[in-house]
C-alpha cells in the first residue's frame, strides 16, 4: 500500500499530525470484536476522512519504506551520486595561547627529566585543577618560563552545503575540530596548530534540508531505528519538496551525522573543502 503522508519538520520546528489514527478508526468495542474475529492480521478500515488506514495496536505498528524513496542518510553516503560542496565557510574561530589551563595540563607537558628534578609535592597536587597561565605554572613549579610551552587553543566552527543537481537536494551541515571549548595543540606556530587540530574534524549540531524534487519521495529515518527495515511510523519523516530549507528534528539530524562520520573516509569532498577553508 502507499506510504501515508508523514509530518514534515519545517524551519519553524512546527509539527502537524492528523487527529485520526489507528485507535480512532474503530467506533466501539463491538466493531473491534467483529474485526478481531474475522482475522488476527491487520485489516483496512475507513477513518473519519473516508481514507483507508491499517488498524493496528499502537505498540506493534510498523511502516515499510517505499522502495523508490530516497533515504537521506543513505543518499549522502552514496559515492555513485555526484555530490558537490558549496558555501563552505568559517562561522567562529579561536586560535590563541592566552587562555588558562588547569595546572595538571602544564605539568604533564614538561619533559621527563624536568619532572624528575621537580617532582609533584603535596602543595602542587592541591593546584592540579586550578586554571592558570604557563607563566604562573612555571613560577609555581619553580622553573624558567622557557621550559614550559604554552599550547595553542584551537576551536573552529563552520558550515557547508552539500548538494546534488540530479536529486535537486541540498543539505546544510556544521563542522568543528572539537566538541570541547577548545583543543590544546603543542606546535610552534598557529598555522601548524590549526592543521593538527583538523586531522580529526567532525560534523555536529543542526542539519537543514532543501529539497526541490516533487517527483520522488525523500525520507529520513531517525537515529534509533536507522538499521531496521520495518519501522514505527513515527521513526519516518517525509521531507516535502520546498523552496526553503527545513530543519531536521534532532534524532534525524543525529542519524545523518552518525552515517556520515562512519563513512567520512570514503567521502573525500568534505575533507577537501574544509581543509581548503581553514588554511
Amino acid at each position: 500500500m502507499d506510504l501515508p503522508t508523514l509530518p514534515t519538520n519545517t524551519s519553524d520546528n512546527s509539527d502537524s499530525l492528523d487527529n485520526g489514527g489507528p485507535s480512532s478508526t474503530l467506533n466501539d468495542n463491538a466493531q473491534t470484536n467483529d474485526i478481531a474475529q474475522t482475522s488476527e492480521s491487520n485489516v483496512s478500515v475507513p477513518d473519519s476522512t473516508g481514507l483507508e488506514q491499517l488498524s493496528t495496536e499502537p505498540d506493534n505498528s510498523a511502516q515499510t519504506i517505499d522502495p523508490s524513496a530516497i533515504i537521506l542518510a543513505e543518499a549522502l553516503t552514496d559515492k555513485a551520486i555526484s555530490w558537490q560542496i558549496h558555501n563552505c565557510k568559517i562561522i567562529k574561530k579561536t586560535v590563541t595561547q592566552d587562555l588558562p589551563l588547569p595546572f595538571l595540563y602544564h605539568y604533564d607537558s614538561l619533559d621527563g627529566a624536568i619532572k624528575q628534578t621537580h617532582p609533584l609535592t603535596p602543595e602542587l597536587l592541591l593546584q592540579f585543577n586550578t586554571p592558570m597561565s604557563a607563566h604562573e605554572a612555571a613560577k609555581l613549579i619553580g622553573i624558567d618560563d622557557a621550559l614550559l610551552t604554552s599550547p595553542w587553543h584551537v576551536k573552529v566552527i563552520g558550515s557547508l552545503v552539500v548538494f546534488s543537481e540530479a536529486l535537486q537536494l541540498a543539505v546544510r551541515m556544521h563542522w568543528t575540530n572539537t566538541g570541547k571549548e577548545t583543543q590544546q595543540i603543542y606546535t610552534k606556530d598557529a598555522a601548524d596548530a590549526i592543521i593538527a587540530a583538523f586531522k580529526d574534524w567532525q560534523f555536529f549540531g543542526r542539519v537543514d534540508v532543501l529539497y526541490k524534487n516533487n517527483k520522488q519521495t525523500l525520507i529520513s529515518i531517525d537515529a534509533q531505528n536507522a538499521n531496521t527495515q520495518a519501522l514505527p511510523a513515527e521513526s519516518l519523516l517525509t521531507i516535502d519538496a520546498s523552496s526553503d530549507y527545513q530543519q531536521l528534528l534532532a534524532t534525524h539530524a543525529l542519524a545523518v551525522i552518525v552515517k556520515l562520520e562512519a563513512n567520512k573516509a570514503e567521502l573525500p569532498w568534505f575533507d577537501k573543502a574544509i581543509l581548503a577553508r581553514i588554511e
